[in-house]
C-alpha cells in the first residue's frame, strides 16, 4: 500500500517550480523594471516611488508574488539536504559532488543575477547547501565521539554550526549564515518532526516570513524517495539559470545587473 502524504521526489518538484518562478522574477521582471525607470525602490523617495508605481504597478506586482512564492523553494532545499546526509552511503562523494555543482553553477548564477561572467561578492545556493553539508558531517563526526562527556560535545557542537554560519556570511553565498543555520536546525531536531517543523519555522520568520509556507509539504513527507531525480534535480539549477539570462540577452536586457 502507499504510504500517505508527500515522496522526496514531489518535494524536489515543489522546491524547483518554486524557484523557477521565484527567478523568472529576479532575473528578468527585475531587469524590466530597472529599464523602466528605477534602480533602487527602496532608495527612492516616496515621490518617486508613487510616480513609478502608476506606470509599473501591475509589473511590481506580478514581480512581488513571484518573489513570496519564490521562498517556499529554500527550506525544502535545507529539509532534503538532512534526508541526503541522513540515507546517503558515502558523505564524501555527496560533498563532492555539491561542490562541483556549485561551480558549475556560478557563471550561469552570475551572468543571471549580474550579467557578468563571473562576480564574486555574491554566491549561489549551493556553495550555501554545501558549507551546510560539511557542517553537518563535522557535527556527527562530534556526536558520535560518546567518550566525550554529553556538554563537550554540545559546545564543539555549537561552535561547528557557529564556524559553518561565519564561512557562509564571509563567503557571501545565498542565504548565507540564515541558510546554514536552518540547515542546522532541521539536522538537530531531525528525530522530532514538530521540533524540526517549529523551530525551522521560526528561523526563517526571522527575516524570511513568507518562506514558512514551505513547512506545508516538509510536514506532509512520507520518508519516501520517489522518483530518481537526483542529477535532473542538480543540473536544473545552473541550466534554468543559464536559460534566464539568454532569454534577458535576447530581450536586450542581459547586460543589467539585478544586486
Amino acid at each position: 500500500m502507499l504510504k500517505k502524504g508527500i515522496s522526496g521526489s514531489t518535494l524536489k518538484m515543489i522546491a524547483i517550480i518554486t524557484m523557477l518562478i521565484d527567478h523568472v522574477g529576479a532575473v528578468i521582471l527585475a531587469r524590466l523594471m530597472i529599464v523602466n525607470g528605477i534602480n533602487d525602490l527602496d532608495a527612492a523617495n516616496e515621490t518617486q516611488v508613487m510616480e513609478w508605481l502608476n506606470g509599473n504597478a501591475v509589473l511590481y506586482g506580478v514581480y512581488t508574488v513571484m518573489r513570496i512564492i519564490g521562498r517556499i523553494a529554500f527550506p525544502i532545499f535545507c529539509f532534503l539536504l538532512v534526508q541526503g546526509i541522513e540515507h546517503t552511503s558515502d558523505c564524501k562523494k555527496y560533498a563532492l559532488r555539491l561542490g562541483a555543482f556549485a561551480l558549475l553553477s556560478e557563471i550561469p548564477f552570475d551572468l543571471a543575477i549580474s550579467g557578468t561572467v563571473l562576480e564574486f561578492g555574491y554566491q549561489n545556493v549551493y556553495f550555501t547547501l554545501l558549507i551546510g553539508l560539511l557542517t553537518m558531517m563535522v557535527y556527527r563526526s562530534i556526536e558520535n565521539q560518546e567518550q566525550w562527556s554529553r556538554w563537550v560535545r554540545f559546545g564543539l557542537g555549537i561552535l561547528v554550526m557557529l564556524c559553518g554560519m561565519a564561512a557562509a556570511q564571509l563567503l557571501q553565498t545565498d542565504y548565507g549564515a540564515l541558510g546554514v543555520f536552518a540547515i542546522m536546525i532541521f539536522y538537530m531536531f531531525r528525530k522530532n518532526k514538530q521540533h524540526q517543523l517549529l523551530l525551522g519555522g521560526a528561523v526563517f520568520l526571522t527575516s524570511e516570513t513568507w518562506a514558512v509556507a514551505a513547512l506545508i509539504p516538509i510536514a506532509l513527507y512520507n520518508g519516501k524517495k520517489g522518483w530518481n531525480l537526483k542529477y535532473a534535480f542538480y543540473l536544473f539549477y545552473p541550466l534554468h539559470l543559464l536559460l534566464l539570462y539568454l532569454i534577458c540577452c535576447a530581450m536586450g536586457i542581459g547586460g543589467i545587473a539585478t544586486i
